[in-house]
């Protein structure tokens, strides 16, 4: 059979795609792919394997030896699934795999906003300390997460693992309601909102969710709060963050995804230049051990499909 990897590259370089190739299948690697590449390298491909590269069914429709996709991460949005299912074409996504990964990176830029560490190391590069008449800097802002108030929302298994992790460091957790649902353990989000030291998104992108941290939401949050987004972008009102930090209505924010990606060099957020605004480039899931587990399960699922055929 013919297997096609779209993006390749997204997995990173160091990828050891080993057990892919020990298949009885015949690999075509592509590093990158445009849409517009997109038609023709699948034309003959009887498995596709793609991380982000968008299958719409016009795409699909030049693939008409396809029985497979195997989508390299767990967000399933950029395949066609409903002209999958009629065409018969069998589609698995692989969840699970990051969850230490991003779980680590949501701690990472927590810790980095309670300590002020980017604007300090910053001063200590600029020769600030050198120059002090002290024997330290306490120019910016630092505080304990002892004791702290951390409303997770969405509590899946990432969430979960957050939660583990804040409570090592002495945290109160609480989970929140989702905005368009209900829970009997749960209470809603604005009602938590002013309670909040930290508030970390770990739910999916709906129709619900969509700009669920609006100005409303913001303006609920305390002067002193941090938010943090390792989720999706489409979760946040990004104007509306900018308004709230730069008016200082939130203490800051760190975000490892925007609402498009990659964004736009222009992008408000990636020129604000804010000293309590953290932006990293979806990198939170991309541990080595993370990437090396998310193949192996793919792996096994197109295994496991070969061995259905």
């Amino acid at each position: 059979m013919q297997v096609v990897i779209l993006d390749g590259d997204s997995l990173g370089r160091d990828a050891d795609l080993s057990a892919l190739h020990a298949l009885p299948v015949s690999v075509t690697y592509y590093p990158s792919t445009t849409a517009a590449e997109s038609a023709s390298r699948i034309a003959n491909a009887d498995i596709i394997l793609v991380n982000k590269v968008v299958l719409s069914a016009e795409v699909l429709e030049q693939a008409p030896r396809c029985r497979y996709i195997g989508i390299l991460a767990t967000g399933m949005n950029n395949v066609d699934l409903d002209y999958c299912k009629q065409r018969g074409i069998a589609v698995n996504n692989v969840s699970g795999y990051g969850t230490d990964s991003v779980a680590q990176h949501t701690l990472m830029l927590m810790l980095n906003l309670a300590t002020s560490a980017l604007p300090t190391m910053r001063q200590v590069q600029q020769g600030e300390w050198s120059q002090s008449p002290f024997f330290c800097l306490l120019d910016n802002p630092v505080i304990e997460l002892a004791g702290k108030h951390l409303v997770i929302v969405g509590y899946g298994t990432l969430g979960q693992r957050v939660a583990e992790l804040a409570k090592a460091f002495g945290m109160r957790v609480s989970v929140a309601a989702r905005p368009g649902t209900q829970h009997a353990s749960r209470r809603p989000l604005d009602e938590l909102l002013p309670e909040a030291d930290v508030v970390s998104l770990h739910c999916q992108l709906s129709d619900d969710t969509a700009e669920m941290i609006n100005a409303e939401r913001l303006a609920l949050m305390k002067p002193s709060a941090f938010l943090i987004n390792t989720a999706r972008g489409g979760l946040i009102d990004e104007q509306a963050l900018l308004t709230a930090l730069t008016q200082n209505q939130i203490g800051g924010a760190a975000l490892d995804t925007l609402s498009v990606e990659p964004p736009p060099a222009d992008h408000p957020l990636l020129n604000a230049q804010l000293p309590n605004l953290l932006i990293t480039p979806h990198s939170a899931w991309a541990a080595k051990e993370a990437r090396q587990r998310l193949i192996t399960l793919a792996v096994n699922k197109l295994s496991a499909f070969l061995d259905s055929e």
